[in-house]
């Protein structure tokens, strides 16, 4: 495992005249480089060969244009931890942002103990994301007192309709999801996806059951100040998924006709930046307090940075409430969330997640507290 103080070494021997803001080529890359740009700071994208053209190409620093100004191409993201690399890193003085395609691409072995790079946020908090880890999402929660759906250990106990979050097969990072409101529901539909490819049996065993929130889905994205003890909500979002959402416009005959032989997906496709009733954000701002103080208690030194937790509001009884069913220990990746009002109310001016993590970098060089936002 690599140490803070390991880190803290390779972090008090960088130029910080000549700080480089890094990221994995994907996800919300161009978010980060646009905001590092905005505060100053040069930016380099690592990309995987056959993916690089957006970076290398479209978005590339020339002149007063683009957000990227060096690109390092390797076959694969997993290639990042490659002594060659992480030197070619240091040397240009880079501290590297997380997001959720660098926790998939590289994989938590290799972030927590090979990636000898400076990282701005938690990178112990980083696999609490993921289910099947002991002191989980769900732990954090129930620990914090966030509300979260009811889940089940066995689909004996399915009682309510549920959703079943499950790996594909072809690609385990994403989640094939499927619906059932009893045992029997859920083997049939279970052993339908099995047959046709998208889902194997010991993926099923390690799926997560869990009760389906029926609420209005928003993600509450969150920023944390290490440097003043203080919790910003950036913004408000809601996601796009595919095929689900082109499922939704249909009407309720064609859904069922087209349902006959095509099962419901969730994948990201994007977001849409939404608002949220004012006389909601002081709940949302004490779900965001309780989650800082419980992983600044289980994982020192806690949350660094971007979050979300991503939520269903319900309507009650008794009253408007929110629950969440994921939580973002990192850059959440939704660049409209500037597009919303929250960060202007604060900052005079809208704050996209790239700009506030340039900002907060920024203070820590001129304060001298660099070391102290980095793991």
């Amino acid at each position: 495992m690599i140490q803070r103080k390991d880190i803290k070494a390779i972090v008090e021997g960088y130029d910080k005249n000549a700080i480089t803001i890094g990221v994995l080529g994907s996800h919300s890359a161009l978010d980060i480089c646009r905001g590092a740009k905005d505060t100053g700071f040069k930016t380099i994208v690592v990309c995987q060969k056959g993916r690089e053209k957006t970076y290398a190409k479209y978005y590339r620093s020339r002149g007063a244009k683009g957000v990227v100004d060096d690109v390092l191409v390797l076959d694969k993201f997993s290639e990042i931890t490659k002594k060659e690399n992480i030197e070619y890193l240091q040397k240009r003085n880079t501290i590297f942002l997380p997001h959720r395609s660098f926790e998939v691409y590289v994989g938590f072995e290799k972030i927590e103990n090979e990636f000898a790079v400076p990282i701005f946020g938690s990178r112990n908090l980083l696999r609490a994301e993921e289910r099947y880890v002991d002191k989980n999402q769900y732990y954090l929660m129930e620990k914090g007192g966030i509300p979260y759906p009811k889940t089940y250990k066995s689909p004996d106990d399915i009682d309510r309709l549920v959703i079943v979050k499950v790996a594909e097969k072809e690609r385990p990072y994403e989640r094939a999801f499927f619906f059932a409101s009893s045992h029997k529901e859920y083997t049939d539909k279970s052993q339908e996806l099995i047959l046709k490819g998208k889902i194997t049996p010991d993926a099923l065993k390690e799926a997560v059951i869990e009760e389906f929130i029926d609420g209005a889905q928003v993600n509450l994205n969150f920023f944390y100040s290490t440097l003043t003890g203080e919790l910003e909500l950036l913004g408000t979002d809601t996601r796009r998924q595919t095929n689900l959402d082109g499922i939704l416009r249909l009407p309720a005959p064609q859904q069922n006709e087209l349902l006959k032989y095509k099962a419901v997906q969730a994948i990201e496709a994007g977001h849409i930046a939404c608002t949220v009733k004012e006389s909601l954000l002081e709940q949302i701002f004490e779900l965001g307090e309780k989650f800082v103080k419980v992983a600044k208690q289980e994982y020192p030194p806690g949350i660094i940075g971007p979050f979300a937790l991503q939520c269903a509001l319900t309507p009650g009884p008794p009253k408007e409430s929110f629950v969440c069913f994921d939580i973002s220990m990192r850059v959440q990746g939704s660049p409209g969330t500037k597009f919303t009002p929250y960060s202007e109310y604060l900052h005079g001016g809208p704050v996209s997640v790239g700009k506030r993590i340039g900002i907060e970098i920024k203070s820590a060089i001129n304060e001298n507290k660099l070391t102290g936002i980095v793991t």
